[in-house]
C-alpha cells in the first residue's frame, strides 16, 4: 500500500512539473518522472491522430486517401521538425547536465531562430507545388482535386508544427517534460474541438470539408506555439530566454545544424522509406490506399506513447552524460527498453485479438476495414522488437549521436525493406499483405541493429 501511494505521488509531481536534477535522482524515480508527462504528451498526439481519421473518414475513401498521401510527404517537413528536435534535447540537456543554464537559453534562442527560417522556405515550396507533389505521389484525379486545398493549408501552416517539435525538444532536454505535454494537450484538444465543426460545420455554417481539417490542425498547433513562447520567455524556469540570450551566434547556429543533419537524416530515410511504401500501396486502389492510412494512424496511435517512454531515454543519457556519469546513462536506457518492450507486448496481443474490431471504427467500407485490420495483425508481431529499437536510437539521439541512426536507417529501410516490400508485393503478387510482412520484418531487424551498436558504445565520447 505504501509503495502504491509513493508511485501516485511520483506521478502526481511528474504532472505537476516539479523541477528535479535528474543526474542525482534514483535512475527509476527519474523514468518515471520524465517518462509520464512525455506519454501522456504522446497520448494525445495519438489521439488527436485517431480522432482526425475518424472524422476524415466520413468523408469518404477519397478524403482519406487524400491524407495519407499528403501524410506521407509532410513526413519530409516533419523530419526537419525532428532533426532540430533532437538537436534541442541533445543540446539542452547536456548544458543543464552542466549546470550551464545561461548557455541553455542561448542554445534554445538560435533553435528558434533555425527552425523558423527552415520552415518558412519548406513550407513555401511544398504549398506551392501541391498539385505536383500529390499527383507524383499517384494520386488519382479525384483525389487531386478534393486534396490540393487541404495539401496547400497543412503545407503553409508547417511554421507551427515545426516550431510545436523543436521547442518541446528543448523542454524534454531540461526536464520540463509537463511543459512539453501540456503544450500538446492544449494544441490538440483545440484541434479535436475543431475538427468536426469545421469540417462538417454547425448551424447556417455549412463546413469547409476536408480543408476544415487542415485548417483545425493549424490553428491548434499555432496556439500550442504561443504557449510555449510564453513559457520560454518568462523566467520562471531552468530553461528560459532571456534578453542576454537574444543574440545570434552562427557558432551555435551551426553545431545545431551538425547535430540536426543526422536527425534529419534519420527521419527524411524514414519517410521517404514510408513513402515508397505508400507508392506501392497507391496501386492496389483507393481502398487498400485508405485501409492503410486507417492502420497507420492507429498503430501510431500506440507507438507514440512508446515514444514518449523512450525519449525518458534520451533526456537521461544526454543530462547524465553532462554531469559525466556514463554508467548511470547506459542504466536508464537499459531499464527504459524494459519497459518499453512490454508495454508494446500487450498491445500486440490486443491488436491480434481485436484488430478487426478497430479498423471497423473508422470505416463502415468492408474493404477498407479488410485492408486495415490485416495491416494492424501483421505489422504488430514486430512491437516488442519496436519498442527496444525505439529506446535505443532515442539513447543515440539523447547524446548527440544522431549520424548512427541514420545509417541504420539507410542500412535497414532502403536497402532491405523497400526492395523486399516491392518483391513480395508486387513480384510475388502479395499485394499490400507483402508490403506489411515487409515491415514487421525490417523494423524488428533494425532494432536488433540498434542494440548492437549501442553496446559498442561510441555514443559515449559525442560531444555536443
Amino acid at each position: 500500500m505504501k509503495k502504491y501511494k509513493e508511485s501516485l505521488q511520483l506521478i502526481w509531481s511528474a504532472l505537476k512539473g516539479t523541477e528535479q536534477d535528474y543526474t542525482s535522482l534514483g535512475i527509476k524515480k527519474s523514468i518515471i518522472l520524465l517518462a509520464t508527462p512525455m506519454i501522456l504528451e504522446m497520448l494525445m498526439e495519438s489521439l488527436f491522430a485517431v480522432v482526425d481519421i475518424f472524422f476524415v473518414g466520413r468523408l469518404g475513401p477519397h478524403a482519406l486517401a487524400t491524407v495519407g498521401l499528403t501524410e506521407s510527404v509532410l513526413m519530409i517537413i516533419y523530419s526537419i521538425g525532428m532533426g532540430i528536435s533532437m538537436a534541442a534535447t541533445a543540446m539542452v540537456s547536456r548544458r543543464i547536465g552542466e549546470k550551464n543554464y545561461r548557455e541553455a537559453g542561448s542554445v534554445a534562442f538560435q533553435l528558434i531562430v533555425t527552425g523558423f527560417v527552415l520552415s518558412l522556405v519548406t513550407g513555401f515550396l511544398a504549398a506551392y507545388y501541391a498539385p505536383e507533389i500529390l499527383q507524383l505521389m499517384g494520386a488519382s484525379p479525384e483525389v487531386i482535386a478534393t486534396g490540393v486545398p487541404y495539401a496547400r493549408i497543412i503545407f503553409a501552416g508547417n511554421l507551427a508544427i515545426l516550431l510545436l517539435f523543436l521547442i518541446n525538444g528543448a523542454f524534454r532536454g531540461a526536464g520540463q517534460p509537463h511543459l512539453a505535454m501540456r503544450t500538446l494537450w492544449i494544441s490538440n484538444g483545440i484541434n479535436i474541438v475543431l475538427d468536426p465543426l469545421l469540417i462538417f460545420g454547425l448551424g447556417s455554417f455549412e463546413g469547409l470539408g476536408l480543408a476544415g481539417a487542415a485548417w483545425a490542425t493549424t490553428i491548434g498547433r499555432s496556439i500550442g506555439v504561443v504557449y510555449q513562447l510564453y513559457h520560454l520567455l518568462n523566467g520562471k524556469h531552468l530553461l528560459k530566454i532571456a534578453r542576454e540570450n537574444l543574440v545570434l551566434s552562427f557558432n551555435v547556429v551551426f553545431r545545431i545544424l551538425k547535430v540536426s543533419a543526422g536527425g534529419m537524416g534519420q527521419f527524411l530515410i524514414e519517410s521517404a522509406s514510408w513513402i515508397f511504401l505508400t507508392r506501392i500501396i497507391a496501386e492496389f486502389g483507393s481502398n487498400a490506399l485508405a485501409g492503410y492510412t486507417i492502420a497507420f494512424r492507429v498503430i501510431t496511435f500506440t507507438l507514440l506513447p512508446a515514444w514518449g517512454l523512450s525519449s525518458a531515454a534520451a533526456t537521461l543519457v544526454g543530462q547524465n552524460l553532462g554531469a559525466k556519469k556514463i554508467k548511470r546513462a547506459e542504466i536508464s536506457v537499459f531499464l527504459t527498453a524494459r519497459y518499453n518492450a512490454i508495454f508494446l507486448a500487450v498491445i500486440t496481443v490486443l491488436f491480434l485479438i481485436f484488430g478487426s474490431s478497430i479498423a471497423g471504427f473508422f470505416s463502415t467500407e468492408p474493404m477498407v476495414i479488410k485492408m486495415a485490420s490485416e495491416a494492424l495483425k501483421i505489422i504488430t508481431l514486430g512491437y516488442v522488437f519496436f519498442g527496444i529499437g525505439m529506446v535505443m536510437i532515442q539513447a543515440f539521439n539523447g547524446a548527440g549521436d544522431t549520424r548512427t541512426p541514420a545509417l541504420i536507417n539507410i542500412l535497414v529501410l532502403w536497402l532491405i525493406e523497400i526492395p523486399l516490400a516491392y518483391i513480395l508485393a508486387l513480384v510475388l503478387k502479395m499485394e499490400e499483405s507483402g508490403i506489411f510482412v515487409a515491415i514487421a520484418i525490417c523494423h524488428s531487424f533494425h532494432a536488433l541493429v540498434s542494440w548492437w551498436l549501442f553496446k559498442r558504445g561510441r555514443w559515449k565520447t559525442v560531444t555536443v
